[in-house]
Parts: structure tokens; C-alpha cells; sequence
């Protein structure tokens, strides 16, 4: 598992958009971590990566935002649902090969029975001392 740290929202963002630059279009990658611990400003990085022009917000409320590109980006936050079915009683399982495009998953844990070998798992983990500071845990690969 590849860790890296981090001390800044801008370098999290950087480091992401740098990592974006390599992915293949079909990756799902899930981002594990607690409330405040980088996962949307990852995804905001991310999306610069991959050239999406739009501003990435969290999609908490409407559960998933789709950004058109080349490739396009499907943002999915699971924290409001309660298990799998869940998620695909709102058509989850188009996002979990997205062809066209990246799945960024926010609170994956909610729907963990769906979980792949070929997914990328990235861990956030604030640390206490410093707000601003993450650790960043990867495990799989982006392409």
C-alpha cells in the first residue's frame, strides 16, 4: 500500500490531479474516510486531473453528479443510504464499470458487499495535531 502525507487542501487537490493524469477510463476508486478527512477536496483534484472543468462539490444530498468529459467523472456520495440495494435502487450498478468514465465513490463502507479486487482504495486519515495534514493510503492500481 502506497501512504503519502499531506499538509495542505492544495496539495491534497495536486496530488490528486497528478494520480488523474494516469487513470484508465472503467477504474471505480472508493475513498474511505471520516467526515472532513479530504475525501471531496480529493475529488475536486481529481477532477482538474482529468480536465472537468466544473466545480466538484460533494454530492451528499442528490447522491451522485456526473461531470462530462473525456473521460467523464461520476461523483457518488453513499453516506445517506443504508445498505447496497440502496444503491442500486438508483441505478449504482451503471457506475460500477463506467466505461466511459471514473467512479469516485465517497463512503463506500455503506455499500461494501459490492466491493472489488480491481477497485482502488484510497484512506484518509486526519491527523490530530495538525488540521490541515492527511495521510493518504492507496491500495490498488490506476490503470
Amino acid at each position: 500500500m502506497n501512504q503519502k502525507r499531506l499538509d495542505s487542501p492544495e496539495k491534497t487537490q495536486l496530488f490528486a490531479s497528478e494520480l488523474a493524469k494516469n487513470i484508465e477510463p472503467g477504474k471505480v476508486i472508493a475513498l474511505i474516510g471520516n467526515l472532513g478527512a479530504g475525501k471531496t477536496t480529493f475529488a475536486q483534484g481529481f477532477a482538474k486531473g482529468i480536465g472537468i472543468k466544473n466545480h466538484v462539490i460533494s454530492p451528499t444530498f442528490k447522491l451522485v453528479s456526473e461531470y462530462i468529459g473525456n473521460p467523464s467523472l461520476y461523483h457518488i456520495d453513499c453516506y445517506r443510504l443504508e445498505k447496497s440495494s440502496d444503491f442500486l435502487n438508483i441505478g449504482g450498478e451503471n457506475y460500477l464499470n463506467p466505461i466511459d468514465g471514473v467512479t469516485l465513490i465517497e463512503w463506500p463502507e455503506r455499500i461494501n458487499d459490492l466491493w472489488s479486487d480491481d477497485w482502488v482504495y484510497i484512506y484518509f486519515e486526519r491527523i490530530e495535531e495538525d488540521a490541515n495534514t492527511r495521510i493518504i493510503k492507496i491500495k490498488g492500481n490506476f490503470s
